[in-house]
């Protein structure tokens, strides 16, 4: 019986995958649960079986003291000297007992089973969650199982994972029998087992393709740096070589675009640009606004709130549509890519801003100078928002006599404001005609 009890453990811990010596545990468990009629209900006692024999022991803890009041706790000094000769008061001792295991009944034999059955499932569980765990960030390859309300359940080996809908990329479908690649998300331990989450969207899954089907990438020689990406649409990839004689875009493109044809392939079609990485933000920033032309980037002093670093990026009037892209999907993607909040703006959009700022100052020291405006009273008008002549002619002579102050000086303030913005509007109206007059005859221009 109990070499027959050997061989099945064997057998057990081969076809499920689990180390004997938790099958062992496991039995040694079940025996002393279902032998409490007989052991007693104490903690002191464990089932021990023999590795290689499969003979039962039961052992007792017992302390060692001068008196004995409870024997089944407690052993006297004496008798545990003729034990362990090195036995002292206080410490204890593991002693072989002379109680039986009592012959397991139908009810026993059944509590047995069950502890034993759940600890082979828990040994399993525990299995898969070893195996996988350091998988996280790793390509698995699936076979999809069943569809669960849009989640997508796929065996992999002995283990389940789930692709949830979030995690597909839009427009997949798929049906029991399909062979799926997919990143590993997240494994963590639930009440049910290990939960293995998968992801097809993930920034991640494109740098993994990325190492798979590129030579140069898994020897080394070419890294990827950053990625980004709008699932089965569009995605930005930087990369860097380590090497002077090798062009890392032109290793990840492949001849005629066969290697980034592939990765697109399994991405659903997405769109995937390759941009060589910089050091230097400027020029990365540039480069992962590509295909649009860059005027300039400059790059913010400070982190925002956020912690971001900002980037103003100016660009030809014709390359603005083109840098923002559809849906501002082009600046989005290049913002995640550089880890920067990017404002784009045109040539021209700059130009007008910078005319305004010049016309604000120069605005603020004709009014500075205007006769009976004191720095009191260009103070105050500052304070209420009337900080250039523009602003005052606006305002009107009773807003203007409201500002504290103000009032004694508010008329003449008001038509020495309407006329400096006379002549504003009058000169520049003055130049267009100069330059589009005819020149007589013999002048140069």
């Amino acid at each position: 019986m109990n070499r027959e009890l050997i061989m099945v453990i064997d057998q057990l811990g081969r076809e499920k995958g689990i180390d004997k010596e938790v099958l062992f545990e496991a039995l040694e468990s079940a025996l002393l649960s279902a032998s409490r009629k007989s052991l007693g209900p104490a903690d002191n006692v464990r089932v021990h079986i023999d590795r290689k024999t499969g003979a039962f022991r039961v052992y007792q803890r017992k302390k060692v003291v001068d008196e004995v009041n409870d024997p089944e706790s407690e052993i006297s000094l004496a008798e545990a000297k003729a034990l362990n000769p090195e036995a002292e008061l206080g410490v204890e001792l593991e002693l072989l007992s002379d109680k039986p295991l009592q012959d397991l009944g139908r009810i026993a034999a059944q509590t047995a089973k069950q502890v034993i059955l759940q600890k082979v499932r828990d040994a399993e569980r525990e299995g898969i969650y070893s195996e996988f765990v350091g998988k996280e960030g790793q390509i698995l390859r699936g076979l999809v199982h069943r569809i669960e309300k849009r989640n997508v359940i796929l065996e992999i080996g002995k283990a389940e994972a789930i692709l949830p809908e979030r995690e597909q990329i839009p427009g997949e479908r798929y049906n029991p029998g399909d062979r799926v690649r997919a990143f590993v998300l997240e494994v963590r331990r639930t009440a049910k087992g290990p939960q293995i989450s998968l992801s097809r969207t993930h920034p991640g899954y494109l740098a993994r393709l990325f190492e798979t089907e590129i030579p140069e990438i898994q020897e080394g020689i070419v890294i990827v740096k950053a990625t980004a990406r709008e699932a089965g649409e569009r995605a930005k990839v930087a990369v860097a070589s380590t090497k002077r004689d090798v062009d890392p875009i032109g290793a990840c493109v492949g001849l005629r675009g066969t290697r980034i044809q592939v990765i697109s392939r399994e991405l659903r079609g997405e769109k995937i640009d390759i941009i060589e990485w910089s050091h230097d933000p400027a020029t990365l920033v540039a480069r992962a606004l590509s295909p649009a032309k860059v005027s300039s980037v400059t790059i913010g002093d400070q982190p925002d709130d956020d912690g971001q670093v900002s980037a103003l990026v100016v660009v030809p009037d014709n390359q603005l549509s083109l840098a923002i892209g559809k849906k501002g999907q082009n600046a989005r993607l290049a913002a995640k890519l550089t880890g920067m909040r990017i404002d784009i703006k045109s040539e021209s959009e700059v130009e007008a801003e910078r005319a305004e700022a010049e016309d604000v100052a120069a605005g603020r020291a004709a009014l500075a100078g205007f006769p009976g405006v004191t720095p009191e009273i260009f103070e105050a008008l500052a304070a209420a928002g009337l900080s250039t002549p523009r602003a005052v002619a606006a305002a009107g002579r009773e807003r203007l006599a409201e500002v504290p102050g103000v009032a004694s000086v508010a008329t003449e303030l008001h038509a020495a404001a309407e006329e400096w913005v006379a002549a504003r509007s009058a000169k520049p109206a003055e130049e267009e005609a100069a330059a589009t007059e005819p020149h007589p005859p013999g002048a140069t221009a």
